[in-house]
């Protein structure tokens, strides 16, 4: 379980010669009694890993569409103490790793060395804490570590080299790099020096790097892959999945994993 699930899990999508896919999905969106089915259905897709994203009243790092779905979690009742409690019910019935994601302030509410206990009892493999800075994380990782959670890191584009070097060191399970600057959201097109970017993460870092933030079809998908190990994706697969597009997501997280040759 924890940290050694979520690797193993990830290097295996690798030796097969295929592109990491980790669909983000907000908890009790649609309401918690349909989780399990989610990530069922998600995992019968292909992911590698599912970012399990718990609602909060002030999600500074999320876009227009994770924020509705937060909104529409928390008028349902969700919060993590019973999202953690179904993890918990229902972690016999999956394979696939968790790694949730969460702001800081649920975890300083719930109690750190609680959270980490009940995490690790639910099956949670790791984290990602968006707006907590490295500087600040040691209030956290002893407790992680402790009950063998990835803490994941996430890097920023507009970091200097040394930083993006010690977060590619600290991270575990894998680095999330953050492909746009601004909140999540679909784009267009990523800004230029992403695919640099996403280089040098490669070269800093001994755990795939899997882009995220803006990424929202196969194409974007497979372009930002050549330069790292996978990529995540949370606004399309949260907007798709509340419309009922399920053969959308299939079609999305399928045909991201494929790797695609060169001619």
């Amino acid at each position: 379980m924890g940290k050694e699930k979520l690797k193993k899990a990830l290097q295996e999508k690798i030796k097969s010669n295929q592109n990491i896919f980790a669909p983000y999905i907000m908890a009790g969106d649609g309401g918690l009694d349909i989780l399990e089915e989610r990530i069922n259905f998600i995992q019968e897709c292909g992911a590698s890993a599912i970012e399990l994203g718990i609602p909060f009243s002030d999600p500074v790092a999320d876009g227009p569409t994770i924020q509705e779905a937060g909104i529409r979690a928390l008028e349902n009742g969700t919060t993590l103490t019973n999202v953690l409690e179904k993890l918990q019910s229902t972690k016999e019935n999956r394979s696939i790793p968790i790694v949730i994601m969460t702001y800081l302030n649920p975890i300083l509410v719930y109690g750190i060395e609680k959270f980490a206990k009940d995490a690790a009892n639910a099956g949670v493999d790791g984290i990602i804490i968006p707006d907590l800075p490295m500087e600040e994380e040691h209030i956290i990782s002893p407790s992680l570590s402790d009950y063998d959670i990835a803490f994941v890191r996430l890097a920023a584009m507009t970091s200097p080299k040394e930083r993006l070097v010690e977060l590619a060191k600290r991270s575990e399970g894998f680095l999330y790099a953050v492909a746009v600057n601004g909140t999540t959201g679909a784009r267009t097109k990523h800004d230029t020096n992403v695919t640099s970017y996403l280089d040098d993460l490669k070269k800093y870092s001994d755990v795939p790097v899997l882009a995220g933030f803006g990424v929202s079809n196969t194409e974007q998908a497979h372009t930002l892959s050549k330069h790292c190990d996978g990529v995540i994706v949370g606004s399309k697969i949260v907007q798709l999945l509340h419309e009922g597009r399920l053969n959308e997501v299939h079609n999305l997280i399928e045909g991201s994993i494929i790797v695609e040759f060169s001619s």
